[in-house]
């Protein structure tokens, strides 16, 4: 059984200290504006994230550390 790092079925917004795990704050904001950052919704002028969609993000930039023998 693989853990996720977040809540899948929980709503995220800025501020919460869950996604100091990720980044600021400042960071966050500068990934959205990129376009690199993990999903999220704008309503109105709030930005929320789907744990599920933070999960997916976290993901894709899991690195698996080389063995020894060279081997993964």
């Amino acid at each position: 059984m693989t853990r996720s790092l977040f809540d899948d079925e929980r709503i995220y917004v800025l501020g919460d200290a869950e996604l100091e795990l990720i980044g600021s704050r400042e960071k966050l904001a500068q990934w959205r504006h990129r376009g690199v950052g993990p999903a999220f919704y704008k309503l109105g002028r709030k930005i929320v994230y789907r744990g599920a969609d933070l999960n997916e993000w976290a993901e894709a930039r899991r690195v698996e550390p080389m063995r020894a023998d060279g081997l993964s």
